[in-house]
């Protein structure tokens, strides 16, 4: 069976298709990811800092956000952004369109790990902050925060790898990702099983790299007393 599925054609097509899958995957899918992930974390800390200053209007706001985002498909946000948005006048290129999608996508989850590790600091280091005359924002950001992120690096690095498979969906509204090179070669040469095969270990790769850069900043954090 294997034997059939490798025959000289498919180990041909699949040497070829190497280099344009890596270097769809190197120049699109990873800065689509970066990008997206930069500003997911913005927005993350953005919707988490208003819940835990416990604001009633600005915290009503971002659990409704929240809710929105979590309860629809990411898919059809992707749809809305560069299919429905036009309709109002907003006119977005394919890259741009993916990167607010995915931004705000994942912004809404991580905002929800941001918020349990702020809440997983203990209180008394709030009141000792304050005792000792520093602002609420001093606090947040000599304090609190930095102990909240080393919580949640294990959380925040899964999300980072999740939004690499998730840029697959990105082909849907014509992102020349790593995923539709694949498709492209898949679809002009009837070589399927072989070629998505090939398309999962180069994510497997992706996803790999960012574990192990996950352990090295865990470590690093760990020397320097953040445990």
């Amino acid at each position: 069976m294997f034997e059939a599925l490798l025959t000289n054609r498919t180990v041909s097509v699949l040497w070829e298709a190497l280099p344009r899958i890596l270097t769809a995957g190197l120049t699109m899918t990873i800065p689509l990811t970066l990008i997206s992930f930069s500003l997911a974390m913005v927005i993350a800390v953005a919707v988490a800092l208003v819940q835990y200053a416990n604001v009633p209007v600005l915290r009503q706001i971002a659990r409704f956000y929240i809710w929105v985002i979590r309860g629809t498909p990411l898919l059809v946000q992707l749809f809305i952004i560069f299919y429905g948005l036009p309709s109002l006048g907003i006119m977005l290129d394919a890259f741009p369109a993916a990167v607010i999608a995915f931004a705000f996508n994942e912004g809404a989850y991580c905002a929800e790990t941001m918020r349990g590790a702020l809440e997983s600091v203990p209180q008394g280091q709030l009141e000792a902050g304050s005792c000792v005359g520093m602002t609420w924002w001093q606090i947040m950001r000599r304090i609190v925060l930095p102990q909240a992120l080393r919580t949640a690096v294990p959380s925040l690095s899964n999300s980072l790898i999740s939004m690499i498979k998730d840029t697959s969906l990105a082909s849907n509204i014509t992102v020349a990702e790593l995923f539709m090179a694949g498709q492209c070669v898949a679809a002009r040469t009837y070589i399927f099983l072989p070629i998505y095969c090939e398309m999962a270990v180069v994510y497997l790769l992706f996803c790999t790299i960012i574990t192990k850069l996950q352990a090295l900043v865990e470590r690093q954090l760990n020397a320097h007393g953040f445990q």
